[in-house]
């Protein structure tokens, strides 16, 4: 039986391509982290995220403003009022 030396060759060379891409992969996305954990530390060090507090969304100030009627329906209910 004899084996074809061009098999070798080019399975050699498929496998060092797929490990190319695959480290050029990973190398991309260490950047990608990198980059993002600097941001978070320039953003934590000028003190930005403290000063400016984030708006509640729509949803939240509905289901707060929800919460609150049930709250206070239960609280009637506990002092024997019917509404």
């Amino acid at each position: 039986m004899t084996v074809d030396p061009n098999l070798y060759i080019t399975l050699s060379v498929s496998g060092l391509a797929g490990l190319a891409m695959v480290t050029a992969a990973g190398l991309s996305g260490w950047r990608g982290w990198l980059a993002l954990k600097r941001q978070e530390l320039a953003q934590h060090h000028s003190g930005t995220s403290q000063l400016e507090p984030a708006m509640p969304s729509a949803a939240s100030r509905i289901e707060v403003a929800d919460l609150k009627e049930r709250i206070r329906k239960l609280e009637a209910i506990a002092a024997g009022v019917d509404l």
